[in-house]
């Protein structure tokens, strides 16, 4: 962040990635974009809007419909001296590109001993709620989580979306960044100009003192919405958000667990081996376990792809009554 406090606007989350880019693009003629209709039609979900008429398409290139190849590209560009960006149409196409992401990118500056990095940032629209069915709507951070070599960030806000973007440039490792797809129209404060949110910091969007959640992602607004109401309730909230998936924020977690007693962890993706999976172990194999009053409750996806009928979309993913139902069951030893 600059010594001086810079301006806030009101951006939206679309905004201030297309922003970010911006900056990058203009600092740093090594950054170049990446991706599949990110050029004249400015992207699936217009994030990179009309950069390639502002840098050309020698620096925002569209690329063939190929992701295993369009991805080789770009990490063998990283491996030479580029910094390149490399949008996804969709977070689950990025199985295709499954090779050049966990085996080259994620392991190539371990293998040949530091002398070469991979600073290459992947932007993933990731999640569900826009009818896509269940091979457009997947939460696969924790896949990509369980990779050592990669860094994998969920910004939940216009200004982390911002601020984690603009770090992952700086990151000499490959950065993933899951941005979900409900969140790029939502608005929020977003400094102006160059500013970074550390990779690896988890932030607390709401204190309290009875239960911890932890939340990502979009889960990070349904939860605080759910805190709103608990409140009322006489149940006092701390509301975590992780920001990043890995590295994960130890130091944040257990302290705030050590605090309130009570753990419960929020996310969109599967319930079984997911982040809260994580999350839960981390907490019981560390001295904040002493602490708790309550067993950890996981609130995952269901066990199911993802339905195209909107009932069973949302059935499959928590809600907000699905986390109010966990937290008071939690708070109240009903667990």
């Amino acid at each position: 962040m600059n010594a001086e406090t810079p301006t806030l606007r009101e951006l939206s989350y679309a905004e201030a990635i297309r922003e970010a880019m911006d900056i990058a693009l203009g600092a740093d003629p090594t950054v170049v974009l990446m991706g599949e209709d990110i050029g004249v039609y400015g992207g699936a979900f217009q994030v990179t809007g009309d950069l390639v008429q502002k840098y050309g398409e020698d620096r925002v290139m569209d690329t063939p419909i190929s992701e295993l190849g369009a991805v080789g590209v770009a990490v063998g560009a990283a491996m030479t001296g580029l910094k390149p960006i490399f949008e996804f149409q969709f977070s689950d196409f990025a199985t295709l590109a499954m090779e050049q992401i966990v085996n080259q990118a994620a392991k190539v500056r371990y293998m040949l001993g530091g002398s070469v990095s991979v600073p290459v940032v992947m932007r993933f629209p990731a999640g569900s709620g826009t009818g896509a069915a269940a091979q457009h709507s997947q939460s696969l951070e924790a896949w990509f989580g369980h990779v050592p070599g990669l860094k994998v960030v969920q910004p939940s806000t216009p200004k982390d979306a911002k601020g984690l973007l603009l770090a992952a440039l700086d990151d000499p490792d490959p950065v993933l960044i899951f941005e979900h797809k409900m969140l790029y129209k939502m608005k929020g404060p977003v400094p102006e100009g160059h500013y970074t949110t550390p990779i690896g910091k988890a932030a607390i969007r709401r204190e309290g003192t009875d239960l911890t959640i932890v939340a990502t992602a979009i889960m990070v607004h349904k939860t605080l919405e759910a805190a709103e109401t608990l409140e009322g309730e006489g149940i006092d909230v701390e509301v975590i958000d992780l920001r990043t998936v890995r590295p994960m924020d130890r130091g944040t977690v257990l302290a705030s667990v050590r605090k309130t007693g009570r753990l419960l962890c929020v996310y969109e993706g599967v319930k079984t081996l997911g982040v809260g999976a994580e999350v839960s172990a981390m907490v019981a194999e560390s001295d904040a376990f002493d602490f708790l009053d309550a067993p950890i409750v996981r609130l995952g996806g269901a066990e199911s792809p993802i339905p195209y009928n909107p009932e069973l979309e949302k059935a499959a993913v928590p809600q907000v009554p699905d986390i109010l139902d966990a937290a008071r069951a939690l708070a109240q030893g009903r667990v």
